[in-house]
């Protein structure tokens, strides 16, 4: 049993999702957003701190897991983007939780089944896979996304790791 909370880094809003993963099942533990209130950058990476670091105390995740930066056409937001992760990072590393990074494609591949998916066939599919009533916002969805992936590779190196040791035992004969 592990907690995994996933982050969809925003300068505006920054989404987080949290999951208890037990082997090949997965609960849904919690989700939410945090919307950026300050006008000036410095102060929205506060904001993005406290925020993670307040979630991170709540729950005790042992794992977390963050969406890589999407380089587009504008070099500007990108490096707000930057910062934002930086900023959720920080948070997580601080309290001694260890970070995994994964793509925007793995993720969405991950939960959907295909790496240019749509926002809402991911909020869809979250909603499917962690049997969630209500609609999730898109951010927590994406967070979501991101702890799932992070589950899903977790435990497919898991039992690769394992099959690998199996392999080698049963040819030391």
């Amino acid at each position: 049993m592990s907690i995994i909370i996933g982050i969809d880094p925003g300068s505006r809003v920054t989404g987080y999702g949290l999951v208890n993963s037990r082997g090949d099942r997965l609960e849904h533990v919690d989700h939410g957003c945090i919307r950026m209130t300050q006008p000036e950058q410095p102060e929205r990476l506060r904001e993005i701190y406290e925020g993670i670091g307040r979630a991170v105390e709540k729950f005790a995740p042992s794992e977390a897991a963050v969406e890589d930066v999407f380089m587009g056409r504008n070099a500007a937001s990108a490096l707000k983007l930057g910062q934002a992760r930086g900023s959720a990072i920080v948070a997580c590393l601080s309290r001694g939780v260890a970070v995994s990074e994964y793509s925007a494609r793995k993720v969405k591949q991950a939960v959907v089944g295909n790496g240019a998916a749509g926002k809402e066939q991911v909020q869809h599919m979250i909603r499917v896979l962690l049997g969630v009533d209500d609609a999730v916002p898109e951010d927590a969805a994406d967070a979501l996304a991101v702890a799932i992936c992070h589950a899903h590779t977790s435990h497919s190196l898991v039992r690769i790791a394992a099959a690998g040791s199996y392999s080698r035992r049963r040819f030391r004969l």
